[in-house]
């Protein structure tokens, strides 16, 4: 049966000589594989440009639920970016905020609530000031994790003022390891929860260690409520370019 869906391109890998199996986050059937043939050949007919990460594409589908992997039948841009596949910076954000996806999203299971998220999330981040695109990953990391069902309560106060990492939410307690970030963190932590929409992004004042030290404590974060999470590749290269 044929569906239309939009879908967010996550991940593409070579397969054969001309073709491609592409990851999508789709609107209907949530996380899809979907075989792509000769899409690795030169001339107008190509369509290998579709197929970048973070793309948001419109797409006709064939769909079964007993396969695992899904074929397209035709597909254009839902929305063509203006800055993210052409902006180094907030490319890398957009690969990091893909990489974040990858991760979390396990089952094909469609999730409209959290796919709109996700789409607005990258049409603010093609349009965002230099300004909010360095605070824009760690907004999107607290954010998703509304929808991913380990949300962080923001119960920050002076007395409560160490974010417990395995339990997501502030605490009294004195010790700082790794299940635990320190005050300094803590309160920037709190301060981004506050943040409703990317623009307000822009009065929350950080520096290039801050925000270091904030994304390696969500990455800890993840890691503790998402099975087999490991290390985020894109990171290294996101602290070395959010100024």
């Amino acid at each position: 049966m044929i569906y239309t869906t939009k879908g967010i391109v996550l991940r593409t890998v070579k397969y054969g000589e001309t073709s491609v199996i592409a990851s999508v986050f789709t609107e209907t059937f949530g996380i899809q594989s979907y075989i792509v043939n000769g899409v690795r050949t030169s001339g107008k007919s190509s369509k290998a440009h579709f197929f970048q990460p973070a793309s948001i594409l419109e797409m006709q589908v064939y769909h079964s639920e007993l396969k695992n992997l899904q074929r397209i039948k035709d597909l254009k841009w839902n929305y063509l970016y203006k800055n993210i596949l052409s902006d180094v910076i907030k490319n890398t954000v957009a690969l990091y905020m893909v990489e974040l996806l990858q991760k979390c999203l396990k089952q094909p299971e469609g999730n409209t609530e959290l796919f709109n998220f996700c789409e607005d999330a990258f049409l603010e981040l093609d349009i965002a000031t230099d300004e909010i695109t360095a605070n824009f990953p760690l907004y999107f990391s607290l954010q998703l994790t509304y929808f991913l069902g380990f949300r962080i309560r923001n119960n920050y106060s002076v007395e409560k003022n160490i974010f417990d990492l395995r339990e997501g939410n502030f605490t009294n307690n004195s010790l700082i390891n790794d299940n635990y970030a320190t005050p300094e963190t803590s309160y920037h932590i709190s301060e981004l929860l506050k943040a409703l929409h990317p623009a307000e992004l822009a009065e929350i004042k950080l520096n290039k260690n801050s925000r270091k030290i904030i994304l390696s404590a969500l990455q800890n974060y993840y890691a503790f409520h998402v099975p087999e999470f490991g290390v985020m590749k894109t990171l290294p290269v996101l602290h070395e370019l959010l100024g």
